[in-house]
């Protein structure tokens, strides 16, 4: 779909004053800490996800240790964040399969994450971006919703979504923009409740309109 270039530049312009620095939420200090936290992220919050990891880590840091990990052990520390025995399953296997195939070593590509248990592209794309300064749009809920309502795409799927964003916004925006999204998502442009009388982006925005 075609979008306004001035559209898109006050989309950039306005994001980028409101949030002028912009990190990843989750804790970590190595790029497997990172990986596994983008895995247990799923339809959880990074808080909460936070909260469980530091206790994870401090039992199992690395792939080796996690590999090795009894498995009702890790279910029960990551219980909270909901789907717990398939993230157990998941992020032991992702482990063993780093140890054997990887030497530990969290690959850098998007074709041989993306292969790893429980990974797909939204957490490819987050290990990419934030551990490797790889050029990358991660589409989670809150991008995949902004997107749709300022206009920018009218698709559903993520990858699609992706794509479509890829193509229109500059790539040296991409790796903020995914970030000042999913900050903006949390402070102004909820789900059920946006806070659209609040939004610096109303007026360019085909759903905040309808909704006054």
């Amino acid at each position: 779909m075609a979008v306004n270039l001035s559209k898109i530049k006050i989309i950039l312009q306005t994001l980028r004053d409101r949030y002028p620095v912009v990190k990843t939420q989750l804790e970590h200090e190595t790029p497997f800490q990172l990986l596994i936290a983008t895995i247990l992220s799923a339809q959880c919050t990074d808080n909460q996800v936070n909260k469980v990891s530091k206790t994870l880590f401090l039992a199992y840091p690395d792939p080796k240790a996690l590999a090795l990990a009894p498995l009702n052990r890790i279910k029960k520390i990551i219980y909270s964040t909901g789907f717990y025995n398939n993230k157990a399953k998941n992020i032991k296997a992702c482990a063993q399969v780093l140890m054997n195939e990887y030497e530990g070593i969290v690959p850098d590509e998007m074709d041989k994450l993306v292969k790893l248990p429980g990974v797909g592209r939204k957490t490819a794309n987050v290990v990419l971006s934030a551990v490797f300064c790889h050029k990358t749009i991660v589409v989670d809920t809150h991008v995949l919703r902004i997107s749709n309502r300022l206009g920018l795409t009218d698709k559903k799927d993520p990858v699609k979504v992706e794509y479509e964003l890829m193509e229109i916004i500059p790539e040296k925006h991409w790796n903020d923009l995914s970030l000042q999204l999913i900050y903006f998502g949390r402070e102004i442009c909820d789900a059920k409740k946006p806070l659209c009388p609040e939004c610096p982006l109303l007026k360019i925005c085909p759903s905040g309109k309808k909704s006054r």
